[in-house]
């Protein structure tokens, strides 16, 4: 089977924890595990990844500089594949003994530059702040921010993901054996100009949402939302609560998950498995069971 497995920030940083190399290192070592586990069953595999703290954290760098200085948020999720990618790869190597090409690839990904998105910023990126910090930031940087549970953070616009223009070097990858590591934190945000060229533009793509359009462009079987909660639930947080094994696509429609969380995975898994495919949210450290339908939400068929 070809597997695209998207890491969930817990991959790399769990909440609370300090934004350094070695926690992030230490995070993606035992994620390496689960994913070798897969690679090892013999199935193809394409890795994705968040980076809404990264990204976030060079932003604050760059306000160091005069505004006119700093980096764009496309250029700066470049930078976060790169980063995140080389700790990722170098751990799934390790994790793989070495028998298996990895690569990370900078992926580019194409949006609409009339997305209503750029009109209404969503997508938080960087730490969380209590509201009166937040507000002396947002005011000195001019950022938009929105609440995140209890805290603040900064807001930025997460357009729709509607094509990967290196989709044809990804096929080359897949088709030599390598273990593919791209479309991290959403991929790269370009524009599609009048004359055919291409340029990057001021957003942050859903990391789940440009993973369902890289799984159906790849023709994948199967896409792995993978987070730190073993399954999608029913009145989540209630003594009610019960875990949901298994979804029709008709019946995942019909949930109402908050968009802060598993909302975006429901609707990422949902839009891939309407293909044909198969979708699996569930825990990191079961890649694997999910896979093979013994662990977390299975959403496909009618």
């Amino acid at each position: 089977m070809r597997v695209v497995a998207a890491l969930g920030g817990n991959a790399l940083l769990r909440r609370g924890e300090p934004l350094t190399a070695a926690a992030q290192r230490a995070n993606v070592k035992t994620a390496a595990e689960s994913l070798a586990a897969i690679v090892r069953a013999g199935h193809e595999l394409v890795v994705t990844h968040g980076n809404g703290p990264q990204v976030g954290l060079l932003a604050l760098q760059g306000a160091a500089y005069k505004p006119d200085e700093a980096y764009p948020l496309d250029v700066l999720g470049a930078e976060t594949e790169g980063m995140i990618g080389y700790i990722i790869e170098q751990e799934l190597e390790n994790a793989l003994g070495h028998d298996r090409p990895v690569a990370t690839l900078l992926t580019q990904v194409l949006v609409d530059r009339d997305d209503p998105a750029f009109r209404n910023p969503t997508k938080f990126v960087g730490p969380v702040y209590d509201k009166e910090e937040a507000e002396t930031k947002a005011e000195a940087a001019g950022w938009q921010i929105a609440p995140d549970g209890d805290k603040w953070r900064r807001v930025v616009p997460s357009p729709t993901p509607l094509e990967i223009p290196d989709m044809r070097v990804l096929r080359l990858l897949l088709e030599q054996g390598v273990v593919v590591i791209c479309a991290g934190g959403g991929g790269i945000p370009v524009l599609r100009l009048d004359d055919g060229s291409m340029l990057g533009v001021e957003a942050v793509i859903d990391k789940d949402a440009a993973s369902a359009l890289l799984a159906s462009q790849l023709d994948a079987d199967a896409l792995l939302l993978l987070t730190d909660v073993n399954a999608i639930y029913r009145d989540f947080g209630k003594d009610t609560a019960k875990a949901i094994h298994r979804l029709t696509v008709a019946e995942a429609g019909k949930l109402d998950l908050p968009a802060g969380s598993m909302g975006p995975k429901l609707s990422a898994a949902r839009t891939f498995a309407e293909g044909g495919g198969v979708s699996g949210i569930g825990r990191l450290e079961d890649a694997l069971a999910i896979l093979e339908g013994r662990a977390g939400t299975c959403i496909g068929g009618s």
